[in-house]
């Protein structure tokens, strides 16, 4: 049987989070006020990605799980970014 251990993450870690997590809305708001054409929506995802990760990691405790399980998860974005680079693929070399 598998014992489940508690994992207490410091109120100033999280806060830390919760403040990068602010910083990288403000970052988006501003990205989405420029205009940088076909790089505006890599630059959205790739700011969506880091506050994910940093959810997925510290509020959902990934941090803290064992190898495999990171692993499985990391393939499941693999697989989730491959399907969203077809897609980018697609948009970028229609022809009107």
């Amino acid at each position: 049987m598998h014992a489940e251990e508690e994992h207490i993450v410091e109120f100033k870690v999280l806060f830390k989070v919760l403040i990068a997590l602010f910083m990288l809305t403000g970052l988006t708001v501003l990205a989405g006020s420029v205009d940088l054409g076909y790089f505006s929506v890599a630059v959205a995802l790739l700011i969506a990605t880091a506050k994910a990760s940093l959810v997925v990691f510290f509020f959902m405790h990934l941090k803290y799980e064992g190898g495999l399980f990171k692993i499985m998860v990391l393939l499941a974005f693999v697989i989730l970014a491959i399907f969203i680079g077809f897609t980018f693929f697609d948009v970028a070399f229609r022809t009107n």
